[in-house]
């Protein structure tokens, strides 16, 4: 499945069902960069779950909303509620072990 781009119109509606994986990025931001394949790997290898990016330059509402103070940060939603999160590069195994707590 695509990873999709999250934003304040859809955010909401696309996080309120299942299990959500959301990187909250900036294209600026070199860490971010390393891990942005890393979640697009997940997107592909999951189908079971959804798979968002969160730009926080163009949306810093929903960065203030969930408290990113450092990006990348990406956070694990099951039904519309926050479940964890990791801050920073991670690896791909950290994140997967993360979805399959919420799932």
């Amino acid at each position: 499945m695509a990873v999709l781009e999250l934003n304040k119109d859809n955010f909401d509606k696309e996080i309120e069902t299942g299990v959500t994986l959301v990187d909250f990025w900036a294209p600026w931001c070199g860490p971010c960069r390393m891990i942005g394949p890393v979640v697009e790997e997940i997107a592909e290898e999951m189908d079971n779950i959804t798979v968002g990016k969160v730009n926080i330059d163009n949306n810093q509402e929903l960065a203030v909303k969930f408290n990113v103070m450092s990006i990348p940060t990406v956070i694990v939603f099951k039904d519309g509620k926050a479940m964890s999160s990791a801050v920073g590069v991670v690896s791909k195994k950290n994140l997967i072990d993360k979805i399959n707590a919420a799932l």
